[in-house]
């Protein structure tokens, strides 16, 4: 389980992501918002791939690579937009972002079952039931 540190850097890098979008919101305008966030993540590409060329490392893309790469990136953008949105209305971060947070995590985890046909086990719906009660916690305290 090597990727556990990496995904406890990723769930930090998340929770800032939410917490800047929440200070930014209704203090510059959506699109200039999703046009800061793009040219953030276009420039951390080009920096990626120009020091794997540099170390060596071989660079490819299949079609369906890029199709799904993309699709991230419209994704995490319909994700950035609707949290200015949801921000901008007012919504507490307390609230709004473990009530994305979640139930995209359900959502995804659904997705896993249904259409990867990854294993589903009494322990996995125990999780998903406390995970779905955690958010109507949440959401409604």
């Amino acid at each position: 389980m090597t990727w556990i540190p990496y995904a406890l850097g990723t769930v930090v890098a998340l929770a800032a992501a939410d917490f800047c979008i929440k200070l930014a919101s209704g203090r510059l305008s959506n699109s200039v918002g999703i046009l800061l966030y793009g040219s953030c993540t276009f420039l951390t590409g080009v920096v990626w791939v120009l020091l794997d060329r540099i170390r060596g490392v071989k660079l490819y893309a299949h079609p369906a690579g890029i199709l799904a790469a993309a699709g991230v990136g419209i994704a995490f953008s319909a994700v950035t937009i609707g949290l200015y949105i949801t921000f901008g209305a007012g919504a507490p971060i307390s609230l709004a972002s473990p009530l994305v947070r979640l139930g995209g995590l359900l959502v995804a985890s659904m997705a896993g079952i249904l259409l990867l046909h990854e294993p589903l086990t009494m322990r996995y719906i125990i999780g998903m039931v406390l995970a779905f009660s955690g958010v109507a916690l949440i959401i409604t305290r």
